[in-house]
């Protein structure tokens, strides 16, 4: 049995998986970068079939939201995403104190429905630890007969675009030697919150709705969040997952072993 340890600990270095991985360093974005910009009003009564998708593996995102029902609607809703997060700024109270932050998704809805037919809808947002991201993800449902929402969701993963103090490829090796260096930290990141993704919420409506946040990595962090309304209720909330840019200066289980 202990031969088998020592086997798979080795394998384990031979192919680059030593460091424990606690932290979560922003992702460098590519040169040729992509953005998608939707914006729409609408007011009226009738069908509504509502959907937005943005599915990116270059910067871990993970993006749904759809919606349908047969009713009285007014949406005034706003979708924007940049892999090149420099070109994407936002005031949002819960980041960066509520200064413009550079983001790589932003998504804002404002609606009011009321209606025989419930109003269902879900949305998803997720950053995939899997292709570099936190691997936590924010989740909405709800089924009303009436609701009157204000809410904004909001994703970063890359290192700015134009560091002031470096280039996005090297930015990670300046991060790392910054280490507990706030004000140098600062310095690099500027209004980039690194690692983030979150949803801010002012809502009022009969049915049910409801959130779930989760964010998981393997034998090191598990944080679950739910909660459900059926009723007639008022809410408002933040959910927000922030990881620092600086990587874990972490020493590898076979340090010192000639692997």
């Amino acid at each position: 049995m202990k031969g088998v340890v020592v086997a798979i600990v080795l394998a384990a270095c031979l192919f680059g998986c030593c460091s424990t991985g606690l932290a979560t360093p922003p992702i460098v974005p590519p040169v040729q970068y992509e953005q998608f910009c939707e914006a729409q009003k609408v007011s009226g009564t009738g069908i509504i079939d509502v959907s937005t998708s943005i599915v990116d593996k270059k910067i871990a995102l993970e993006y749904y939201n759809v919606m349908s029902g047969n009713g009285d609607l007014e949406l005034d809703q706003e979708h924007a995403y940049s892999q090149n997060a420099d070109k994407l700024k936002r005031a949002i109270a819960s980041v960066n104190g509520g200064n413009n932050s550079n983001l790589n998704l932003y998504e804002n809805t404002k609606m009011t429905y009321s209606g025989a037919t419930p109003l269902v809808g879900a949305k998803l947002l997720n950053s995939k630890q899997f292709y570099g991201g936190l691997g936590a993800q924010v989740q909405e449902t709800f089924a009303v007969n009436e609701m009157e929402k204000d809410e904004t969701s909001f994703f970063t993963s890359t290192t700015p675009y134009n560091p002031a103090c470096t280039t996005p490829e090297k930015l990670l090796k300046s991060l790392k030697e910054a280490g507990r260096d706030t004000d140098k930290v600062a310095c690099l990141m500027g209004n980039n919150p690194a690692q983030l993704i979150g949803m801010e919420t002012k809502n009022t409506f009969n049915g049910t709705w409801g959130t779930d946040a989760t964010m998981h990595r393997i034998f090191y962090k598990d944080i679950k969040a739910h909660e459900m309304f059926s009723g007639v209720f008022e809410a408002e909330k933040t959910i927000k997952f922030h990881d620092s840019p600086v990587e874990e200066q972490d020493r590898p289980v076979c340090d010192g072993i000639d692997c």
